[in-house]
């Protein structure tokens, strides 16, 4: 509910909204905020990541949009109200009954507008009776689901499950699983999300519990024939509880989550509780947000603590609550990362592994995986746009046929080795996408690879290099392989040459595929 005392964001565009934005911090200057980190987007992002409540003096297109990639479930997102260039309507946006249908009210009797209320009772000006005072319940909500679930689903499946029984939320003690699904990602951000614990049972001792709908299908799924039923009834030390809301399925189309809720006599205290950490290895892509895999900001989203580059983490800071802890270092330091990321996980934290790009393609999921503490971890690695795939996309098609990518950086990998590598894409035709081609220090490698290349693929072979790929001070440039200048290239450059059959068709850089069929 919109209360006094809470923190409120507000984020304008225009003079307008900006005058309108100074006149609520003047009116309610404990509560309001304005927000300027440099664009709307950052602003808007910024406050939603940081703020009990957002005011947006922004279309409502745009500002679903700017915070679609960072919506997590009603229930814990901030509510948002919009407020129209006229200052006519203040609009509750997002989380109507958890306090934007307030907010909205007072945003708009504060403007002197009107509040538009989407939600149907409260449109009607139909306000719901209070509860009658009842003892609270001990209830625990199990849950099955299929590898991969959103912690999204999870939850609607809970509140699907506590819905059909008329059940309240509030009184839920914890969510419990099979221990097969104790590091299912969805399961563990759900039981976070909702601040309860999740208690995770052995398949054998649930394989037990009676109940009302076992399936061999599960049996031989998860190594008993109940998960949901049987996690909700279960309790080690006690007689099981009484099932008041059988299995029941996601409401999505396809569901791949199942909840079921039983009444304790006692909390759930004495059953075990599931410690074990998490690591997440994610490449965030190129640098432009839209580029960045919306499973990887999911991972951001449920992280405790986000381990990466300085620069990484600058990047996506304004999508981590304030909880997340941050441990961000310099170049040099990739070693040291990892493994500060490996013992966070094994001391039971969520843990996110950031870096650019993919993260196993000349990043962070090599040092990481290559420490056998990550033995019994659960560990994912979320992919991402490679710097190669970036550049190629901008280019045309260079990498349409066979090709291969070199790093030039001797740093750790002698020169001898690279040169080897190099001799053999160029006697292979291979398109070539070099990494790492210059540096300050380092600025005769590239000349060379090009110069052993040019013996084996002709003069006006195309090159075409790419600059900071999908951010906003992109740059590019094609040539031939006798006329490109190495010097126009930095170590945020990603350099591709073509092989024998590449050209240049209509200003695009092409490798044909060479499509042939037997007739």
């Amino acid at each position: 509910m919109s209360r006094a005392g809470q923190r409120i964001g507000c984020i304008a565009a225009t003079d307008s909204g900006r005058e309108a934005a100074a006149y609520l911090g003047a009116l309610w200057p404990d509560e309001v905020e304005v927000f300027d980190e440099g664009t709307v987007a950052n602003s808007l992002r910024a406050a939603f990541g940081h703020c009990d409540a957002v005011v947006a003096f922004l279309a409502t297109g745009a500002t679903v949009r700017i915070l679609a990639p960072l919506l997590g479930h009603k229930t814990t997102d901030p509510p948002v109200v919009c407020v129209d260039e006229g200052r006519r309507f203040a609009i509750a946006l997002l989380g109507g009954h958890y306090g934007a249908n307030d907010l909205a009210r007072r945003v708009a009797a504060a403007l002197d507008a009107q509040a538009v209320i989407s939600n149907a009772r409260d449109a009607e000006g139909i306000r719901p009776l209070p509860p009658l005072p009842r003892p609270a319940r001990h209830l625990v909500v199990g849950v099955g689901a299929s590898r991969g679930v959103s912690v999204d689903e999870v939850l609607e499946t809970v509140d699907a499950a506590l819905a059909r029984g008329g059940l309240d939320r509030a009184d839920v003690r914890a969510l419990a699983t099979v221990d097969l699904k104790a590091h299912e990602a969805g399961i563990v951000a759900a039981a976070r999300l909702l601040g309860l614990p999740l208690l995770v049972h052995p398949a054998p001792e649930l394989a037990e519990v009676e109940v009302p709908n076992p399936s061999e299908v599960v049996r031989a799924a998860a190594g008993t024939p109940s998960v949901a039923e049987a996690a909700a009834r279960h309790a080690p030390a006690a007689a099981p509880g009484r099932l008041l809301v059988e299995k029941t399925k996601s409401p999505r189309e396809n569901p791949m989550a199942t909840a079921a809720v039983a009444v304790h006599d006692q909390g759930p205290e004495q059953a075990r509780p599931e410690q074990a950490g998490r690591l997440a290895i994610i490449g965030l892509g190129p640098g432009a947000r839209d580029l960045t895999a919306p499973r990887a900001l999911e991972e951001l989203r449920t992280a405790e603590v986000v381990v990466g580059l300085d620069q990484y983490v600058e990047q996506i800071r304004d999508l981590l609550p304030e909880r997340v802890r941050v441990e961000a270092s310099g170049l040099g330091a990739e070693e040291r990362r990892a493994r500060s990321a490996v013992e966070l996980a094994r001391a039971g934290h969520r843990v996110a592994l950031i870096g650019s790009g993919d993260a196993g393609v000349y990043a962070m999921a090599s040092p990481a995986l290559d420490d056998p503490d990550t033995a019994g971890l659960d560990v994912v690695c979320v992919p991402g746009i490679t710097a190669a795939t970036a550049a190629s996309n901008v280019l045309g098609a260079p990498l349409g046929h066979d090709h291969c990518a070199i790093s030039l950086s001797d740093l750790h990998t002698p020169w001898p080795v690279i040169e080897r590598r190099v001799r053999a894409a160029a006697e292979g035709d291979f398109v070539v996408s070099f990494y790492n081609p210059r540096s300050a220090k380092r600025d005769w490698q590239l000349p060379k690879a090009l110069a052993l290349l040019a013996g084996h693929r002709p003069a006006e072979t195309p090159v075409g290099w790419v600059r900071n790929a999908g951010r906003p001070d992109q740059s590019q440039g094609l040539a031939t392989l006798a006329a490109f200048d190495p010097a126009v290239v930095d170590m945020y450059t990603t350099v591709i040459v073509g092989c024998s059959q590449s050209r240049i068709v209509a200003g695009r850089f092409v490798t044909p595929r060479g499509y042939r069929w037997k007739e």
